[in-house]
Parts: C-alpha cells; structure tokens; sequence
C-alpha cells in the first residue's frame, strides 16, 4: 500500500479515541469518523509496520448506527469524535472502552468488577455550561470565531455548537459587531498583535444567569461601556469582565481579570448545594449529569452521619459539599489556591461549617495530617485529574485504611492502574458505574467502590 492509494474495507471496532478499526489482509488501518459496521473507502495517509492511519472517502454501505451529524461542520471540528453513531451505541462504546481498561490494564476479571449500567443523559445536546471561543480572521480579513480544528490552531467557524447553550450564538455576534463598531482586530498567534483572543461565555442552568469574559492581549477594553450596554440586551446577563494575557502562551486565561459589570460571579445549583461560579473557578460542564454522578459518589458512600470523610482533588469543593450533608466532617484538599477560597466560601454560601479545605498537594497534605495530627478516615472520595493519583497518595491511603474508597475517575486508563494498586493492597472493587457527561465525544466519567477486605 502506498500513501493517497484508496481501498475499501469494513468497520470491525473502534479505538479510545473514536477512530474506526478495519483490518485488511493482517494490516490494521484506523479511520476517523467511520462507525463499526460501516464499509468504508479510504485514502491511505500514514504507516507504520504493522498499522496505519487512512482519512475516509466515502461510506459506501452504513452500518445500522450511523446517524447523520447534526452538526454542519462535525468531521471538521473534531471535537464531536462520536457525532454519526447514534445515542444508544455511544454508550455501549463508552461501556467497552472503561471495561476493556479495567480488564487489560487493571488485570481485574468481569466477575470482580461488577459493573452497572451506564446512567447516559435524557438530552444529549445543548449540556454544556461553558464554552470557550477563539478569535481569528479569515482570507477576507472578515472576523470569525468558532472552535479549532483537531490537533491544530485553525478556526473553524462555527458559533453555535450544539453541546452549547443557545445563548452562545447571540453574544458571539454582539462581541463581533462590538469589535466591528471599535476597530478592534482578534489576535494573531503568529505577529502576536492584536487586542481578542477569547470569549468565556459560561450559563447557570438552574438560575439562568450568564457570565462573559473576554480575554485580551492589552490591559484595557476600548468601548467597554458600549459592550456592557449590548451585552445587557440578552436575558440572564450578570457578569462582564476581561481577563488580560499578554503572554505567548496556549494557555487561554490571564493571571488578572478586571470586572466590567455585575458581581464577578454567576451561581448555579447541583442538587440543593449552591455555588458561586468565577471565569477561574473549576466547575462541571454538565450539571444535570454531575448531579448524577455526585449523587452515586453519596450513595457508594453510605454515609450515617458519624464518619470523618477526605476529599482528595477536591476543587471548589463540589463533592466536600455534598458529602458534607451527610458526614460528621469533611477534609477537601486541592492545589489551586483559587479553587480552595472558592470551596471556603461556597461553604460559606450553604451555611455547611463541618467542611475544612487545605491548600496543597493530596500526596502532601494526607500524610501529613494523618501522621502528625492524626486525622483519620471512615471514607476516602478521590477525583483526581487524568494522569490518576500520586502513588504516595494511594500508599497513604493504604496505610490509614478506610473503611470505604470511592474514586471518580475521567480517564478510564489511569482509574484501571490505580483500581489494581488497591486492590492488590487489600482493597475489592465493588461496583462500577460509568457516567456520560459528554455526549458526542469518546469522554466520560466513572465512579467505583472499594471496600477494605477484612
């Protein structure tokens, strides 16, 4: 086989990352945007010895889960991986893909995992509360915004993503007659000049309330006050404000943010826990979703009202809070000082006052507390981020042995690792149950059970 040579071959699985799986003659050959069943034509792009990467040309007989993307620009975009396989096979997709790491990795066989089904949304559209728009220009000079392009820097335009809230496409285009009405340009990666690189637009679902951040290469916004008054237009608007970065940088966010109009924050609801929401603070995209899933975190918990309980990775606080309603004493423990004051004062907020949040490292602050001032555990929560948790982190845990671990998890790989370090220290799994909070995408969360073996 040569490169840019065509050949028809049939859909037989699907990799983590959403891609097709066809064989042809021993050879392996993943393809994006095909679905299994599909028989596809492709175009040979890359190879290696044993496998190789071909880009689709044509379906020429769909499998029975293919759907028609709803989105207009879903195969350019990239960020839908799963957009033409309909609802129903997602999930199944997302099942496998946590099972088969839980038995390759983790060494775990299906008798010890004991998994339950999947909890997939009513309305896998529009779930998303925040959104992150990047400015650029086209050929023309004319001013776009929209998502990048997989694996690149390249804006394709697109102002109402349909994971999006509705309320997107309206401010985009008030931002943009904004920039027209001032003479401000978007910002260029590559001369570093110009004034917009971002907008933050971010949605309470429950309140309703909106929130714009724009993010600027400059320390002022010219007009601002004429962006506050268009802005004000749209029903919900409570929070304006830019953030500066000056840097050159992939990071999106600056170090300082200047309020324009409203309180610096939105707030929203997960269950009946309130929280106040800034352009910095962490907070779940999906809230009807994360309700679920923080609701089987409490439920795995089992929670009587005596126990002493540690939040590990904790954020800004939104598992402490609602583990704290049913515990004695929460420990939340975070690394970003930002999400810490936030978790304090939605504390504060709810009135909750047997959370306590520490500022630092999870391998750090456990065994220092733990050894110095003896604070124990009847129940560990850990949520950490993709790379899993710190292996001095799972030793501590270990060494106070809890009663109960309950690990929420967004990468299904590093969860199978550590799944198999606690158990081969005196931990069973005793229930697994995947949570899709990103229709449309090859994401999603899972949240496990362990109990100490006596």
């Amino acid at each position: 086989m040569q490169k840019n040579q065509e050949f028809t071959v049939t859909i037989e699985d699907m990799n983590e990352d959403g891609a097709g799986v066809g064989r042809l003659e021993g050879y392996i050959w993943f393809i994006k945007d095909t679905v299994i069943g599909d028989v596809v034509r492709a175009k040979a792009m890359k190879m290696k010895k044993t496998y190789g990467f071909a880009c689709l040309v044509e379906v020429l007989s769909p499998s029975s889960f293919r759907v028609k993307p709803p989105c207009p620009v879903a195969r350019q975009c990239g960020g839908c991986q799963l957009q033409a396989m309909s609802y129903e096979e997602q999930l199944r997709f997302k099942e496998r893909k946590v099972l088969n790491n839980l038995l390759r990795i983790g060494r775990f066989s299906e008798e010890e995992i004991h998994m339950l089904p999947i909890m997939g949304m009513d309305h896998p559209w529009r779930y998303r509360n925040k959104a992150q728009f990047p400015f650029g220009e086209d050929k023309e000079g004319r001013i776009i915004t929209g998502f990048y392009a997989g694996r690149t820097h390249a804006i394709i335009e697109n102002e109402d993503c349909l994971l999006g809230v509705e309320e997107n496409r309206k401010i985009l285009e008030i931002i943009k007659a904004y920039m027209v009405s001032e003479g401000i340009r978007p910002y260029n990666e590559q001369t570093h000049k110009g004034l917009l690189r971002h907008a933050l637009i971010r949605k309470g679902f429950r309140t309703g309330e909106l929130m714009v951040c724009l993010v600027i290469n400059g320390k002022k916004l010219p007009g601002s006050d004429k962006l506050v008054r268009m802005l004000c237009e749209i029903e919900g608007m409570r929070s304006i404000s830019y953030s500066i970065n000056q840097e050159k940088t992939n990071v999106i966010m600056g170090k300082e943010t200047v309020n324009l109009y409203g309180p610096g924050y939105i707030t929203d609801y997960i269950g009946n826990v309130k929280y106040q929401i800034s352009p910095l603070s962490f907070y779940q995209v999906n809230p009807v979703q994360t309700e679920k899933l923080y609701g089987t975190a409490l439920e795995y918990a089992e929670l009587t009202g005596d126990e002493t309980v540690w939040d590990l990775y904790c954020g800004i606080g939104t598992i402490s809070l609602f583990l704290a309603q049913k515990a004695k004493k929460v420990y939340g423990v975070e690394i970003v000082p930002q999400a810490i004051e936030d978790a304090r004062r939605n504390a504060a907020l709810n009135g909750i006052k047997n959370a306590e949040f520490f500022v630092g490292k999870a391998e750090e602050v456990l065994p220092r507390e733990y050894e110095s001032n003896h604070i124990y555990a009847d129940v560990i929560v850990v949520d950490p981020p993709r790379k899993g948790c710190d292996k001095v982190c799972l030793d501590t845990i270990l060494e106070m042995s809890p009663k109960k671990v309950v690990y929420v998890s967004c990468d299904s790989a590093t969860l199978a690792r550590d799944l198999r370090y606690l158990a081969d220290g005196g931990y069973r799994v005793e229930k697994v149950r995947c949570c899709d909070m990103f229709g449309g995408t090859v994401h999603v969360e899972t949240v496990c059970l362990l109990t100490r073996i006596k």
